[in-house]
């Protein structure tokens, strides 16, 4: 048996925790696709074309521009209000560290970096979604030197604040921090972009949209997951006993992820064409 995420008490799964890591990660890029840019896509009156793993296609025949901004915010905007939504459930809980809310930090991990990266990317590279929503706006250069300042104060500011402090409830203090550290926080980074690449390279557009879409969100834009420094763990933070996070292996998490992945690489990784 693998020892380097126990803590007293208990141990830290390594198939559960990849199972909550594909669960959130898919479940964010479903969101931000589907719900994001699918649902404004209906709301302003377009016409969907196809959903995919990592893109949504409409018809943008005779769409006014303002509705083709209102469908490129989208996305983005279902990330931050889910995230943010996630976010205050865990802040609101008394409950002790458990798998539901290892699960609710994490997809609210991924949702914010995933809202903040994509306007830091568009600002650098001068695409994507935060490029169709202001280009035409200002002068371009003024556009994407607008869009990396912002994105960078939420990206590297903002979203430690948020982010990283409640996390400190899932480490046990009775062990070292930093394996428990890349067993909860680097191991679905890397879990969760993998799952995006695969899925990504059975798009029908080709190595393109893996490169700028897949990559981008995944490894790209939940990139501090794979870098982040934890805050110390205060002895006021630390739950009774000093237990901190137990999962061990759990078949409910473990069948969802594989249900994801099912749905997520072998339904969406093609597409659904409307």
């Amino acid at each position: 048996m693998d020892t380097a995420g126990e803590s007293k008490g208990g141990e830290l799964n390594r198939w559960t925790i990849g199972a909550i890591a594909v669960i959130a990660y898919c479940l964010a890029n479903i969101l931000h696709e589907a719900v994001g840019h699918g649902g404004a896509c209906l709301l302003v009156g377009a016409t969907p074309k196809a959903l995919n793993a990592i893109y949504f296609e409409w018809d943008g025949k005779s769409v006014p521009q303002l509705s083709r901004r209102i469908i490129a915010a989208g996305g983005g905007f279902i990330n931050l209000l889910t995230g943010i939504l996630a976010l205050a459930a865990l802040r609101s809980g008394r409950t002790r560290a458990t798998s539901a809310r290892y699960f609710l930090w994490l997809f609210s991990a991924v949702s914010l970096l995933m809202a903040f990266g994509y306007l830091l990317f568009s600002g650098v590279l001068g695409i994507g979604d935060w490029i169709a929503v202001f280009g035409g706006l200002a002068p371009r250069p003024v556009v994407r030197v607008g869009l990396a300042a912002v994105g960078a104060i939420l990206y590297f500011w903002v979203a430690p604040k948020w982010i990283l402090p409640p996390f400190r409830e899932f480490l046990a203090p009775s062990r070292a921090p930093e394996p428990q550290i890349r067993r909860l926080i680097r191991f679905p980074y890397v879990v969760g972009g993998t799952t995006f690449l695969v899925a990504g390279l059975l798009n029908p557009h080709g190595l393109k949209f893996v490169l700028i879409s897949a990559a981008a969100a995944a490894f790209g834009g939940t990139s501090l997951l794979a870098w982040c420094k934890i805050p110390p763990l205060e002895a006021s933070s630390a739950k009774p006993g000093g237990i901190g996070l137990v999962l061990k292996a759990q078949a409910g998490w473990i069948s969802g992820g594989i249900l994801m992945l099912i749905v997520f690489i072998g339904v969406l990784g093609p597409g659904i064409a409307f």
